[in-house]
């Protein structure tokens, strides 16, 4: 499998956005043979992983851990934060990237994902509420605390991402 650079992180080039095992695209497969479909991406060279709170809510992290726990070492897992879901899965309206609430989700996401460190924590929608600067910061002293590698954001316009990376890169 060829590699590429995403920042600083070396992945597959190709990565598995694993939303549709258990969200999205009908109804969820047989957790052992969606297991049993990320293992063999391993088995064929893949190394990057995207997942989401928000696919589930909750599942598709549980489903990632429990399929890459025995490869975890090499591997770099993808997740993101960013939607108003409550800690029993009920989902709100909107966007919630308050900052106790992407810590909430970090520590959540950790234990589902059977990990000490997740590789890649972005924003999954751009919250109008909160501003980015307060997004980043928290996310940087999520760094600083070792509960995250990296930082990004999904959908940000060029502006939004300035404004952030003078934060945290």
């Amino acid at each position: 499998m060829k590699k590429r650079q995403l920042g600083s992180l070396e992945v597959s080039a190709l990565g598995f956005g694993c939303m549709g095992l258990s969200y999205g695209y009908g109804p969820a497969i047989e957790k052992q043979k969606a297991i049993d479909v990320i293992r063999r991406a391993v088995e064929r060279g893949v190394t990057f992983f995207d997942t989401a709170e928000a696919y589930g809510p909750f599942a598709n992290e549980e489903l990632v851990g429990e399929a890459l726990a025995p490869h975890r070492e090499r591997l770099v897992i993808a997740t993101k934060f960013g939607f108003n879901i409550a800690p029993d899965g009920q989902r709100g309206p909107g966007l919630n990237s308050r900052p106790e609430h992407i810590r909430q989700v970090a520590e959540a996401s950790l234990k589902r994902l059977k990990t000490e460190v997740i590789d890649l924590f972005y924003q999954h929608r751009v919250d109008p509420d909160v501003a980015i600067e307060d997004v980043a910061g928290t996310v940087k002293d999520l760094i600083q605390e070792g509960k995250v590698k990296h930082f990004g954001l999904s959908e940000a316009g060029a502006n939004t991402i300035r404004r952030a990376h003078a934060i945290q890169r």
